[in-house]
C-alpha cells in the first residue's frame, strides 16, 4: 500500500498541460510512452495484484470480474488515473484481508507457470513490476521538468 500511495503521489505532480509528453528516445530505440500511456500502466500494474487475488479468492474476489474489461494501458488523466488508483486500492486491501500466512504458500496456476507459483511469489512480482514503473514515472517526470526527489519517491522514515 506504501507503493501505491507513492505512485497516487506522483501522479498528483503530472502536469495536466504535459500529459502527452514523452523521454526523449534515440532514433533507432522504441520510443517512450508518453505520461498519460504511463498512468495507465501503473493502473494496469495495480490490476495485476488483484487478478492474483481473483485467482487466489475466486468467491470472494469474483466482482473484480467487471474490471477486467476495463482498458488500463490508454492515455489517462492525472484525475481519472488517480480515481482508478484509489479503486485498485481498495480491492487490493480487500485482498490482503482475505489472505492468511497459510495462503502466501499456497500454489495458484498462472498462464506462464500452468503448475502454479506461490501467492507470495506472485505478490511480489506484482509490487517489483509497479516499483519499476512507478520509477519509470518518476524519471519521466524529472525529464519534463517536473521538480521531483528522493521524498517524491519514496516514504522517508525519520
Amino acid at each position: 500500500m506504501e507503493a501505491i500511495e507513492r505512485v497516487e503521489h506522483l501522479i498528483s505532480r503530472v502536469p495536466a498541460d504535459r500529459i502527452t509528453w514523452k523521454a526523449p528516445m534515440p532514433a533507432n530505440v522504441t520510443q517512450a510512452n508518453d505520461l498519460g500511456q504511463t498512468l495507465g500502466h501503473l493502473l494496469d500494474c495495480t490490476a495485476g495484484f488483484c487478478a492474483v487475488f481473483r485467482a487466489a479468492f475466486p468467491i470472494e474476489f469474483g466482482d473484480f470480474d467487471k474490471l477486467r474489461e476495463m482498458s488500463l494501458n490508454g492515455s489517462w488523466s492525472a484525475e481519472e488515473a488517480s480515481k482508478g488508483l484509489r479503486m485498485f486500492a481498495g480491492y487490493i486491501a480487500r485482498g490482503f484481508e482475505l489472505c492468511s500466512d497459510a495462503d502466501l504458500a499456497r500454489k495458484i496456476p498462472t498462464v506462464f507457470v500452468p503448475e502454479g507459483e506461490t501467492l507470495a511469489t506472485l505478490l511480489l512480482g506484482n509490487l517489483e513490476h509497479l516499483n519499476n514503473h512507478k520509477y519509470q514515472m518518476f524519471l519521466y517526470l524529472k525529464l519534463a521538468g517536473v521538480e521531483v526527489g528522493s521524498r517524491d519517491i519514496y516514504r522517508l522514515r525519520e
